[in-house]
Parts: C-alpha cells; structure tokens; sequence
C-alpha cells in the first residue's frame, strides 16, 4: 500500500517496516505496512504431512479447514484436539485426529512442502494430481444480485489487503448475500481453509450459502469449496477448464469475472437465478 496510508496499528498477519522511496519525483522516508509470511506446518497425531507458506492468522481455522477440504477428515467431529506451537522457524498446529481417519491418510500420505498456497506440491504421480471430488447433494440455487451484492461487500471487510495490498480473502455469504464469514491470506488456497474452518467452527450450514473469492478459480479452490459442501463459487477473476470439469462434476455452480453489475456462469447455471426469474 502507499506509506502514507499505513495504518498506525498493524492488523493481525503483518507488521510495520521502514522504507525510502519515491513517489511524484518525491524521495519520502515512511512506515509500510507488509503481510508476514511463515511456514506453517500441519501434524496429525505427531506424523508430519504438510508445510505451507500462510499468513499466521487464524490458523485454528487453517487447520481445521484443511483437514476437510484435503480428505484428512470428513467432519469437525473427526478432529479431537488442536494445538499451535510457535517457534523461531514458523508455527506447528498439532492436531489429533480419529483413528480411522489416521490409517486412511497413512495410506495415500505425501509430502505438501512447497510455495505459498500451492495446492499440487508434493504430488508424487499423475494420478495423485487430479482427485475426484463427490458430487454435492444438495440443490440450492441463488439469486445473482445476492452474488454481486456479497462481492461488493467483500471489498471493505479486507483489513489485511487494505493495509498490505498483499493478500487474499474469501468470504461465505448467506443466501441473501450477507457476508457470514471473511477471511485472508497471502495464499489464495490458505484463505479458503481458513474460510472453511471459520465456516466448520461457526456451525452455520455450507449448504444454505455461497463463496466468493478475490482470486481466479482453479480446479482446487473448486475442490475446496465442493468438498466443503458450498453449491456456488463465485471468482472476481477468471477460471481455468480444469476448474469447469470439475465443477461439472461436483454439481457446483461456478461464476468468474463476477465485478459490479457483471459475471459469467462457466458451470451448472441452474443454480443461479437472474433478476425476473420465477426460482421455478
């Protein structure tokens, strides 16, 4: 963000730095306000799974959101305790899960270290890139004036980027288009998990709203928000074709390019209705 507009206290996940420059041919001297950036890793009953590089903020909510949107677990209740630790090198969130769970992710256990958010490290065949994901039950279908109304929104409920200008959010909205839960990260992908954990710690029903995110919508954010049990994800950018397919598959409607008055259906556009529509 410009110095001057630095907020005087950094929010949660950045800190303040000094800094020289120029701006109008003007050489300045100032405070900035950056987002931190930390590994972050996840154990699941003293077995180490995956580092991630995150911004260190609600992380409860990271771990809990990643454990679902991964397969690790299937519900909140599989997870039995959760424990961060901080360090000098970054923060470990212990995490006891249920014993069944534990032997699945033994089974198909890889390493995840790697860039910020990069929802493929670490896969180590082909086939390990690609999963399926199940197709949603539910049969919700929104009004887009809610989706373009909980995008709007989305804007001024970013304290991080508007302090930062450096990070993601994703939000969950309500069937009206009241935006339940926020959340951000530098990684596009940790911002879902965190919105996903927020969501699975809330109570509220994924199946009675929608996500819109700040960020293209690639086949994991797709995956993601399937697995999450959330019918439409709306992108202020654009999507990918892998993102389309799986999409298809999930029964999940998906939307890009969704700014101001516009968006674009790339995928089951029968779960949104437009203005004058009967919801018939």
């Amino acid at each position: 963000m410009k110095p001057e507009d630095a907020p005087l206290t950094p929010p949660a996940g950045s800190r303040s730095v000094a800094v020289t420059g120029q701006r109008r041919g003007q050489r300045f001297d100032a405070q900035d306000c950056v987002a931190e950036e930390v590994p972050v890793a996840l154990e699941y009953n003293g077995i180490s799974h995956a580092v991630m590089l995150a911004t260190p903020a609600d992380l409860e909510d990271f771990a809990l959101g990643f454990s679902l949107t991964e397969g690790i677990v299937t519900s909140a209740a599989e997870v039995y305790n959760m424990e961060p630790v901080a360090s000098p090198g970054g923060v470990t969130l212990r995490l006891t899960i249920a014993g069944a769970r534990l032997a699945a992710l033994k089974e198909r256990r890889r390493s995840l270290a790697g860039r910020t958010g990069c929802g493929l490290c670490g896969a180590e065949r082909l086939a390990d890139a690609v999963q399926p994901v199940p197709p949603l039950a539910n049969g919700a279908r929104f009004q887009a004036g809610a989706v373009l109304h909980a995008l709007q929104a989305l804007r001024s409920r970013q304290a991080l980027h508007e302090a930062t200008g450096a990070t993601h959010a994703a939000g969950f909205a309500a069937a009206d288009g009241t935006l339940r839960w926020v959340r951000e990260d530098v990684g596009r992908h940790n911002a879902l998990d965190k919105l996903v954990g927020a969501l699975l710690r809330s109570g509220d029903a994924a199946g009675d709203g929608f996500v819109v995110i700040t960020s293209r919508a690639s086949y994991e954010m797709v995956g993601k928000t399937a697995r999450a049990g959330v019918a439409l994800l709306a992108a202020v950018s654009g999507v990918t074709g892998l993102a389309i397919d799986t999409a298809e598959a999930a029964g999940l409607a998906l939307a890009g390019f969704a700014r101001g008055d516009d968006l674009t259906l790339y995928a089951h556009p029968e779960r949104l209705l437009w203005s004058g529509d009967d919801g018939r």
